[in-house]
């Protein structure tokens, strides 16, 4: 089993960035591929971005593409969100998510685990 938590969201201006991040324990969490979600209520999970056990490899939306980076540290059981260049249509909860498949995926059904999220909300 792996536990995940996230942190750093809060307010922010347009414009702004802020860092994400998600602390793993249980489970050996550099064996898994890392994704981040959001969700707005009403709305269905969002896919962001993905990374590999070793960091070779990243997947992003179109939509974060350019502003978001996805980045983690095995060392400390720890994945990243840099979000830069932040927009009101940002706003949402934010949620990290890991998966035991190999291979980098984007939908929510193949993550095993999930943190509780964390709220970002971006002023205009």
């Amino acid at each position: 089993q792996v536990q995940l938590v996230e942190s750093g969201g809060g307010l922010v201006q347009a414009g702004g960035s802020l860092r994400l991040s998600c602390a793993a324990s249980g489970r050996t969490f550099s064996n898994y591929p890392m994704g981040w979600f959001r969700q707005v209520p009403g709305k269905d999970r969002e896919f962001l971005a993905a990374i590999t056990w070793d960091e070779v490899n990243t997947h992003y939306a179109n939509s974060v593409k350019g502003r978001f980076t996805v980045s983690r540290d095995n060392a400390k059981n720890t994945v990243y969100l840099q979000m830069n260049s932040l927009k009101p249509e940002d706003t949402a909860v934010y949620y990290c998510a890991g998966t035991r498949r190999s291979t980098l995926v984007r939908v929510t059904g193949a993550y095993d685990y999930w943190g509780q999220g964390t709220q970002v909300t971006v002023s205009s």
